[in-house]
């Protein structure tokens, strides 16, 4: 009977470490995507923050629309499955971050459009998890999951896809030429498409020339 006692008192510590690890890894994955985003170097830090507000059009409107007078391409979302992100009724909060994206064409500002992401499906539409609500900048986590099936995390690449748009080093939603890309005022020479889709991340995008000093952008409170 010791034994058994032994072996059933093992199998319970088992079963508790397995669980802890299991919520390790899940407070660690949250951590990673709300955690603050890298310093700057000083040249950016340094200079004044230019203070996002929720609903402004931020550059000039390039971008062709849609069906409804949305942005997403017929390409991208329509209501399907995007990268294991799917288009849901509602916004979820399981995970609710933030990244602002800057796109520049030949050193002027393209405005990212407004409703990435909402698909014109009856009665009401839907939403896919990664959206814009305006020509902000600022592009809309709002999750079920931490991240999406088979994926670390939600990426820039994600967000392309949904809008049905490329993104390479030569081409940003069919603005061509030479790429050069910013995170958080530090230079990427990266994936482009693997670029995380953090908590106050700020991501600039230059195509062409001539290309200016990446801004430095403050998040609108409480955001």
């Amino acid at each position: 009977m010791a034994i058994v006692y032994i072996s059933a008192a093992a199998l319970v510590v088992v079963i508790i470490a397995i669980f802890a690890i299991m919520n390790w890894m899940q407070q660690r994955q949250i951590s990673e995507a709300y955690a603050t985003p890298t310093p700057a170097p000083s040249s950016v830090a340094v200079s004044k923050a230019i203070q996002l507000t929720d609903g402004e059009t931020l550059g000039k409107p390039t971008f062709k629309m849609f069906k409804g007078g949305l942005p997403d391409t017929p390409a991208g979302g329509q209501g399907q499955t995007i990268d294991s992100i799917t288009c849901g009724g509602m916004e979820y909060s399981t995970l609710h971050t933030h990244t602002h994206l800057a796109i520049f064409y030949q050193g002027k500002q393209s405005a990212v459009p407004r409703l990435v992401g909402a698909a014109p499906l009856p009665p009401q539409g839907c939403l896919y998890w990664i959206h814009t609500h305006s020509q902000d900048g600022i592009i809309h986590v709002e999750s079920p999951v931490l991240a999406p099936e088979g994926s670390p995390g939600f990426e820039l690449g994600m967000f392309f896809d949904i809008w049905g748009q490329p993104l390479t080093r030569a081409d940003v939603a069919g603005l061509k030429g030479p790429v050069i890309a910013y995170v958080n005022g530090t230079r990427y020479d990266g994936d482009l498409r693997q670029i995380p889709l953090r908590s106050h991340q700020q991501v600039v995008l230059e195509v062409g020339t001539p290309t200016v000093p990446p801004p430095n952008y403050t998040f609108p409170p409480n955001d």
